[in-house]
């Protein structure tokens, strides 16, 4: 059986890419990509068999009567975020509370890292995201799915909220991507968190969330037409993460770009333990269900979601 995957590269992947993992009786063809890209085609109707997918996207469809989806717990993509915002230094913007009232731009508004985003700054700053003034450069990938009650208004076109971050049109802004005046050494830029590394882990002690970002999921009429399928996929996608992280602890030669790589592997390896990109439902039921939650809290669902709804049955046992 040959079957189409469409996702962005990761070392997590690599031994699907290349072929060394395949799930059992399949010849999968790797489609890398730009993830956001990918997930817009998908989403639009363009859907390989099997593909990655925005985590927060994919659970708004569901909570709408979505099935074209079959979803695995498997997440390719985790990332924290607390580096991702960016302040005018004369904002007056000295903590996450300060960001209220304040201008602030992001990519789009309802994409995963800005869930976790609002969820933590409600959470743990009481920031809610009424209390802001959003600024959005593109339009979502699910049509109608801005919630109301929330100021959201639209970048003026063709503008880079880099340069709005810059001039002071933005008083902040979350990009998943270090903003190119920062990168250029500007003087009115500056991160919140100037320790973000400190910040995200000790965010890890205390809740225990890796943020999930993207899942795997497969084509509803394929997954129907074998339903072990989900299975097998599965278990090849722990197979290849498996391989990478044999990779990771080889000392002789670096898999990475990391001259530092041995120390931040066992710093890594003391903060998370051995699988610090945990698949399946029980070890990812804490996290999932908060974002299920945080997509509820901010009008994007009309109830939180249960496992049940979300993950093909086959595997709710992982």
């Amino acid at each position: 059986m040959r079957l189409r995957y469409t996702g962005a590269t990761y070392l997590r992947t690599l031994a699907l890419m290349t072929g060394e993992v395949s799930p059992e009786g399949v010849e999968l063809e790797y489609e890398a990509g730009q993830p956001n890209a990918l997930f817009r085609r998908t989403f639009a109707g363009d859907c390989a068999e099997a593909s990655e997918l925005s985590a927060s996207n994919t659970i708004i469809g569901r909570a709408r009567g979505d099935q074209r989806f079959a979803v695995l717990p498997v997440f390719p993509s985790r990332v924290f975020r607390h580096n991702t915002i960016y302040v005018n230094v004369d904002a007056g913007i000295e903590r996450p509370e300060d960001l209220r009232g304040k201008r602030v731009g992001v990519p789009q508004y309802c994409q995963s890292a800005n869930i976790w985003v609002r969820g933590f700054l409600q959470h743990d700053y009481g920031v809610t995201p009424e209390s802001i003034r959003w600024v959005r450069l593109r339009e979502e990938m699910l049509p109608d799915c801005l919630p109301a009650g929330v100021d959201i208004t639209q970048a003026p076109p063709g503008s880079s909220l880099s340069n709005m971050l810059e001039a002071g049109e933005l008083d902040a802004l979350i990009s998943l991507e270090k903003p190119a005046c920062l990168d250029a050494g500007s003087p009115h830029v500056r991160r919140l968190f100037p320790d973000y590394a400190q910040a995200e882990a000790e965010y890890y002690r205390r809740t225990g969330h890796f943020p999930i970002m993207h899942l795997v999921i497969l084509r509803r009429d394929v997954y129907e037409a074998d339903r072990s399928l989900a299975r097998r996929f599965y278990d090849a996608f722990v197979g290849a993460k498996e391989r990478s992280y044999a990779a990771d602890h080889h000392t002789s030669h670096l898999v990475s770009n990391f001259p530092l790589h041995v120390a931040y592997m066992e710093q890594s390896q003391a903060l998370f333990g051995n699988d610090p990109f945990p698949y399946g439902v029980a070890q990812n039921r804490h996290t999932l269900e908060a974002l299920m939650q945080y997509l509820y809290e901010q009008g994007f669902t009309d109830r939180v979601l249960t496992m049940d709804e979300l993950i093909v049955p086959e595997l709710l046992d992982t």
